[in-house]
């Protein structure tokens, strides 16, 4: 026996150190938990005093507050009841009310700090003033008058506007009857400084809301607290730190739980104390306190190292010790590791002699091991003698059945066909030399697998069950990826003395002849481009559909601008495009239902079991898949759309004919929609009067361009800036037989699928520089719009020629749109087609731009003045804030590009700020201007 390469090669890593590895883990571990722990502990205890501290300041600045306040309250009583005072403030004599307290002003400054004396009457007229104040419209006098007149009681109350001070008022009495009162005021310096006794601690006195001075130092504001600092101790340490927090969250959370942070290597904490305010203002005064914690934080941070310190020490004292202990059984160990391989490689009188024969008083687990070794080794060595006593017996066997086999198979490898026995579980048991050149396997490889999962012969099944010779017929793919047809022969077979059963299964490849029929029946169903089925086949199906289930779905696909693809590229390059469809259909949704090519652009799709939801999700599927096809081909860029008109049964229609007539007409109200891609009919509309009425509009359109039967309206594009009106878009209606006007979305997407929108662009045009010869000495311009087929139009630089010098009209004044969808669609035709009318002089613009952002790629390159940003990100642009970050994004990228933005549907004042903060130029909508008959908005110029 020889030792498994394996276990030679393997790198060993001694179970010593496994142990020494794992303890260390498990107590390093242990050490950092509870350092964690520890310092965690430190933390919470530091917090909950720093807390307490703060509830503590809150406390005795509160305190200082209502005492300050009473005391203000008493000298203000003490003044009213001045026996001076009374009768001349009841008499109205304000000399008189002056002398009665002039000489306690002096006492009241100096000693009491009062800052301010006023005596009003009961009518709150001011009788008496001492000291320099705010006017009285900036105390609620009239409110304290009020107040004290109807409860005869003193009122004290804390105000901060360009300072924070305390107001008491006190009725003056007369013979019990209130004849005024006396109002004393005082800063609060006293206070702010037993603040900061008390707290130990740097005091901030913050004043927030609007302030009524606008002298204040524009460095103590603090904008985030819409706050501003009235008094601020150490104001070049405090101050950073004030304004760093601000930044950082609202003061409401600092009247709770202080905030602690680091700058310039201290740890600082900010708390708030909020004081009380009147009901009547909207500032509220707070003292802010800085503390100096880094001494206690440090103290937390070196205790934490301490800890650290002490476990690391503790770990290495324990492996230590725990190596020592395991030096000794592991070196015993590992000699018996050693020996081991030597075992399994037969050296059995090795292990004998290393292993010594004397035994310990108290055994342990390795003398166990030990022993069982020497034992394990004898026994393998009887074994490995009775094993090669066995094998000489059964290579004699072994060559006696190989000369039998050879005889059985120079029999059955001269046939070309498979032959291949089976025992009674179906086990292959013999294979002739062709099954194994087929499958290019050899025949070990093969003997004893299931004949069916060799052969894909269907699912497994006893041979007994074969008692009479059967046929049937399956496909074998060989190494070569060929898929060959099979016709199998199956007999069965006795063999064994114990009568079991086996058989003999009989293979001949009849794969060319199945190709044949197949290739001919597949002509008669496919179409030969796509290789999708045909319509022959598409309305058999339907048919089929149409019979056996109660409900289904029919998807009609028409590729949009399949024909300039034709056109500008070539027919051998649309019909790749049209093999792309195909194959992209058919390998994601060829699973759902039966795929046809019906002719042209026009592919189908049948949903058995599909309700309209279902059929919804099939279309929006294929929008995604053509979408993302990109289809390139000779320096063209084609976006591959397709519009799919879908219609049920048996609701569209009850034969396929008529579900056929529903679906085309659903298709064509898809192209018409400029919203989605498909639609799906409802039960109201009718395929046969949607058909009339396209013929109609047909006949319409084709009237009113014989007949001048449209009409031209204006709406205006003001400029921003000054709102001055220069620049008017030409909007066109058709009119009605009783004189009303018929919108463009009833007549223009006829006029694109009738081929009639370029006459009409050329009529707007015509029509357009009449009016324009006539406006152009007052400045205005006209922007008119072409469609998407006017950019193929390739007479159309001739035909606006002409008409520029027909007219009169100056080319300057004539502005051109086009939309984004249109001009990135086919870019290289619109590009040469702006380029050509900006060669006249004209002027041009890209209309709703923003709709496909894959065009700031091609932005620079379009020779356009305009862009006019869409209007439905203009619309939402005071609610999201998506939109705005759109809008400005498609101003700045015009701007950069030199180029002057228009935003259309402005329906609102407050959109004009937003949009010129944007620096976008012009605004369009029916806010700054409605759209009118031409003749109606320039009457003074016809």
């Amino acid at each position: 026996m020889t030792l498994p390469a394996s276990l030679r090669t393997r790198h060993r890593l001694s179970l010593t150190w496994r142990v020494i590895a794992l303890s260390s883990l498990l107590l390093v571990g242990l050490v950092v938990l509870f350092t964690w722990l520890g310092h965690n502990n430190l933390t919470r205890q530091f917090q909950e005093s720093r807390n307490q501290h703060h509830e503590r300041q809150q406390r005795e600045i509160r305190l200082a507050l209502q005492r300050s306040a009473e005391n203000l309250r008493q000298l203000a009583g003490l003044a009213a009841a001045s026996p001076r005072l009374g009768s001349p403030l009841k008499a109205g004599n304000a000399e008189e009310v002056e002398k009665a307290l002039a000489s306690q002003w002096p006492t009241l400054q100096l000693e009491a700090g009062i800052d301010e004396i006023l005596v009003v009457d009961t009518q709150g007229r001011p009788m008496g003033r001492w000291g320099s104040t705010q006017p009285e419209s900036k105390l609620p006098i009239q409110a304290w008058v009020q107040r004290i007149m109807d409860t005869e009681l003193p009122i004290t109350a804390l105000r901060c506007t360009t300072d924070c001070r305390q107001y008491a008022a006190v009725p003056v009495l007369v013979s019990g009857e209130s004849v005024g009162l006396v109002v004393l005021s005082r800063s609060l310096a006293d206070v702010t400084r037993q603040a900061r006794e008390v707290s130990n601690a740097e005091v901030a006195l913050l004043v927030t809301n609007p302030l009524e001075s606008r002298d204040l130092s524009e460095d103590r504001h603090l904008a985030p607290w819409n706050g501003y600092l009235l008094a601020l101790t150490r104001q070049e340490e405090s101050l950073p730190v004030l304004q760093r927090v601000a930044e950082l969250g609202p003061i409401s959370a600092l009247l709770q739980t202080p905030f602690q942070l680091q700058a310039q290597g201290q740890y600082l904490e900010l708390s708030a104390v909020r004081m009380d305010e009147d009901s009547d203002r909207r500032s509220t005064g707070y003292f802010l306190l800085i503390s100096d914690i880094s001494a206690q934080i440090r103290a937390i941070n070196e205790d934490t190292r301490i800890l650290l310190g002490v476990g690391l020490v503790g770990w290495i004292a324990a492996e230590l010790l725990l190596l020592m202990i395991l030096l000794r059984p592991m070196a015993r160990l590992r000699r018996i590791a050693g020996l081991l391989p030597t075992l399994a490689s037969g050296g059995f009188d090795d292990i004998k002699a290393a292993i010594p024969s004397t035994r310990h008083r108290l055994p342990d687990e390795i003398d166990v091991l030990e022993g069982t070794t020497v034992e394990l080794a004898r026994q393998l060595e009887m074994l490995e003698q009775e094993v090669q006593e066995r094998g000489d017996q059964l290579a004699e066997r072994v060559e006696e059945l190989a000369q039998e086999r050879d005889f059985v198979n120079s029999l059955l490898d001269t046939a070309r066909v498979f032959i291949i026995a089976q025992d009674g579980r179906g086990r292959i048991s013999l294979v002739n030399d062709y099954t194994c050149k087929m499958l290019e396997l050899d025949e070990p490889s093969l003997l004893g697998r299931h004949f069916v999962d060799v052969f894909e012969a269907g699912s497994p099944s006893l041979v007994g069950t074969f008692d009479t010779p059967q046929q049937e017929e399956r496909n074998l793919q060989t190494p070569d990826r060929r898929l060959h047809t099979i016709a199998w022969y199956h007999a069965p077979l006795p063999s064994g003395t114990d009568g079991s059963m086996s058989r003999i299964s009989v293979g001949l490849d009849i794969t060319e002849r199945k190709a044949a029929e197949a290739r001919l029946t597949w002509l008669a169903e496919r179409d030969p481009l796509t290789e999708l089925y045909n319509r022959r086949y598409f309305q058999d199906a339907l048919q089929k559909a149409m019979w056996r289930e109660s409900r289904g779905a029919v998807l009609l696909l028409d590729l949009d601008q399949f024909k300039e693809v034709n056109e500008l590229s070539g027919h051998h390059v649309g019909d790749r495009l049209l093999q792309e469809v195909a194959e992209t259909l058919l390998l994601n949704l060829g699973h759902r239902g039966v795929i046809a090519r019906l002719g042209g652009d026009e592919f189908s799709l049948l949903l058995a079991h599909a309700d309209g939801d279902q059929a919804v999700q099939v279309a929006l599927h294929i929008d995604q898949l053509l979408d993302s096809l990109g289809f390139t081909a000779a320096g063209h860029r084609h976006r591959v759309t397709a519009s799919i008109g879908i219609a049920l049964f048996p609701i569209h229609g009850a034969t396929p004919a008529d579900l056929m007539a529903s679906a085309d007409v659903a298709m064509y109200k898809a192209k018409e929609s400029g919203i989605q891609h498909w639609h799906l009919l409802s039960r109201a509309e009718n395929a046969k009067d949607e058909l009339q009425e396209r013929v109609y509009w047909v006949e319409r359109v084709r009237s009113a361009l014989a007949e001048d039967s449209f009409e031209l309206m204006v709406q205006p594009i003001m400029r921003l800036e000054d709102r001055d009106v220069k620049h008017f878009e030409v909007l066109l209606r058709m009119r009605d037989v009783d004189g009303g006007l018929v919108a463009p979305s009833y007549f223009i997407p006829v006029a694109e699928r009738s081929g009639q929108i370029v006459q009409v662009d050329r009529w707007v045009l015509r029509h357009s520089l009449r009016m324009l010869s006539r406006l152009q000495e007052r400045g205005i311009s006209l922007a008119v719009n072409l469609s998407g087929q006017s950019l193929h139009d390739e007479g159309l630089k001739q035909y606006l020629a002409q008409e520029l010098a027909t007219s009169g009209a100056d080319p300057h004044y004539l502005i051109l749109e086009v939309t984004e969808t249109a001009a990135v669609t086919d870019f290289s035709t619109a590009r040469g087609v702006l380029q050509a009318v900006r060669d006249l002089g004209c002027r041009t613009a890209l209309d709703d731009f923003g709709v496909g952002f894959s065009s700031f790629h091609y932005l620079g390159q379009l020779p356009v003045d305009y862009i006019k940003i869409d209007g439905s990100f203009i619309r939402s642009l005071t609610i999201s804030p998506d939109s705005r970050v759109i809008v400005q994004a498609i101003a700045d990228i015009a701007t950069g590009f030199g180029k002057q933005a228009i935003a259309e549907f402005v329906d609102q004042e407050s959109l004009l700020p937003i949009l010129k903060s944007y620096g976008i130029t012009y605004g369009q909508g029916f806010y700054l201007g409605r759209p009118v008959p031409i003749q109606m908005a320039f009457s003074d110029d016809i």
